[in-house]
Parts: structure tokens; C-alpha cells; sequence
């Protein structure tokens, strides 16, 4: 299996092209912080690591990513080699991340503000509704609670919406 997922920091703008065809690409590189700082100057490592989007992300990065924002991207690593113009015995290695899917990390203010997307608080966040509606939600209601019995510290509320089950010879599953 080869799926790369990364979440960094964007090292300069994305720039839009376009192929002859008229298909769109961008190139960017990601700063993506090591987990360990370094022992000797206690600075934290980076790995900057080039990606490629194509088509329909490669717009939505260009639209609502900026140089220093923090951007989630999903792809396959992919390796490629090419022969050196100036020394046709030499041939050099690149790695690139092919992106796939992209996603918001971070607050409003991380990601621009753009509404929509999503917040990925570790990589597993729910949509977020980032409209501005302009009206307020109204005020929730506590539930009522009974006090606790004797020593019990532990309130379960009311119980009377329950029935006992006395056999789980009915119960569907």
C-alpha cells in the first residue's frame, strides 16, 4: 500500500499552470515539523517535501493556500529520476508526493477564514460550520436532576422513561 498523509506548513505560495492541454497543476513544498527537537541546539528538525496536485486541487490549493498556512494532504509517494543536463552520466532521484485529497488544519485563523472545510484536530475533526448566520441559537435548558440519595454521588436522573427487563430472551439481537 502507498498512502502519505502530511500535515505542515506551506513554504511559498502554490503558483497555478497549466499544461498545453489546458490541464492545471501546482508544485508546492511542505514544512512538516519532526517530532524531536534537536539534542545539541534544542531547535526543532523540518522536512520540506514537494508535492504535486493536479486538475481540481490543484485550484482549490492555489484559491485557499497561502505561504505559512497549515494545509493536510493525502497522496501516494512517487519516485522519479531524470538525467543531468550538463553531465549526461549522472542521473538524480526525486521523491514527490502526488496529492489527492486536501483539508483545512487549525482555527479560523489558520485557514484563512475561508468557511467551509474542515478542522482536523489530529486528523479526525467533523465538519465545521463556519457561516455567518445572523441570527443566535437559543439558549439550551438544563436537564432537571434529582437529588442524590444518602452517600451516592453519582446522579442518574429520572428513571421513570425506563422499564425493567426482566428476560433478554426478547431482545432482537
Amino acid at each position: 500500500m502507498n498512502k502519505v498523509i502530511l500535515v505542515g506548513r506551506l513554504t511559498s505560495d502554490p503558483e497555478l499552470r497549466q499544461t498545453q492541454s489546458g490541464v492545471a497543476s501546482c508544485r508546492f513544498t511542505v514544512a512538516c515539523d519532526r517530532k524531536f527537537a534537536d539534542k545539541n541546539t534544542g531547535e526543532r528538525q523540518a522536512d520540506f517535501i514537494s508535492c504535486t496536485a493536479w486538475r481540481q486541487t490543484a485550484e482549490f490549493i492555489t484559491r485557499y493556500f497561502n505561504k505559512g498556512k497549515l494545509i493536510c494532504i493525502e497522496g501516494t509517494l512517487r519516485n522519479n529520476n531524470y538525467q543531468d543536463k550538463n553531465h549526461p552520466e549522472i542521473t538524480h532521484y526525486t521523491m514527490d508526493v502526488l496529492v489527492d485529497n486536501v483539508e483545512f488544519v487549525g482555527g479560523k485563523g489558520e485557514s484563512g477564514g475561508n468557511g467551509g472545510g474542515y478542522q482536523n484536530n489530529g486528523g479526525y475533526g467533523a465538519p465545521q460550520n463556519n457561516y455567518n448566520n445572523n441570527y443566535s441559537a437559543p439558549p439550551q435548558q438544563a436537564a432537571p436532576q434529582q437529588p442524590a440519595a444518602g452517600n451516592d454521588s453519582m446522579s442518574y436522573g429520572n428513571l421513570s422513561d425506563f422499564e425493567e427487563i426482566l428476560s433478554d430472551g426478547d431482545v432482537p439481537f
